[in-house]
């Protein structure tokens, strides 16, 4: 899953980072509200961690910025400000969670896991897909009850295709959502890990190629 962090403190911004790759994301950085603005409004996003005092554009006309240009992924403003009013303005421009300063980054992790859950529509941590589940809270993967081994990049893989069950998703889309802009691997790249995963997966109907069209994994499969 990409996340966009907006954040004027470089190390905090990069603290962030380090802490949302360890738990499996991809990550870009931006530090000042017009280059925010744009990039949201132009790249494929997952959900965003935003600071409302930005350089240049604050946070809050950022927000409404990507909202005004469609922008449906959620986000989590993390700022210093805790007034109500500041609150009710950052939901009122469509935040989706609010986290002030300071706070542990263990936090953000959950609470981008719990937004990104909620866009899934599940109203659970466990994510199924036929005998394969996925503990968010954990970042765990289960097959049949046993552990499964991934390495980092099917993990992105894979977590997004649990995301969009049943949903064909073409080889540009899974590129876009999984791996940070300064990462751009070509179609044979996403080829090759997914049949890794397939191979991993021992179930050759859970997770289906469509013909020129992608990649669908199969939750109606029984268990």
């Amino acid at each position: 899953m990409r996340i966009l962090v907006v954040e004027d403190d470089v190390a905090l911004a990069a603290e962030i980072q380090k802490a949302l790759e360890n738990a499996g994301f991809s990550v870009d950085i931006e530090c000042d509200g017009n280059s925010a603005s744009f990039t949201g409004c132009t790249e494929q996003y997952d959900a965003a961690v935003l600071d409302l005092g930005l350089p240049q554009r604050d946070g809050l006309t950022v927000l409404n910025d990507w909202r005004d240009a469609g922008c449906q992924w959620p986000v989590l403003v993390l700022t210093a400000r805790n007034r109500w009013s500041d609150k009710v303005a950052s939901f009122g421009a469509g935040a989706d969670d609010y986290l002030t300063k300071p706070f542990m980054l263990d936090e953000v992790v959950l609470r981008l896991r719990a937004m990104l859950r909620r866009t899934a529509g599940s109203a659970t941590t466990v994510l199924k897909a036929g005998p394969l589940e996925y503990d968010i809270t954990a970042g765990r993967f289960l097959l049949g009850g046993q552990p499964m081994q991934f390495t980092a990049q099917e993990r992105k893989i894979l977590v997004y295709l649990m995301h969009h069950p049943n949903r064909v998703l073409s080889r540009s889309e899974i590129s876009e959502h999984v791996y940070a802009r300064d990462l751009d691997p070509d179609s044979n790249t996403i080829d090759v890990l997914i049949g890794r995963i397939r191979k991993k997966l021992a179930h050759t109907d859970l997770l289906v190629t469509e013909r020129g069209r992608g990649f669908r994994l199969n939750n109606q499969i029984a268990t």
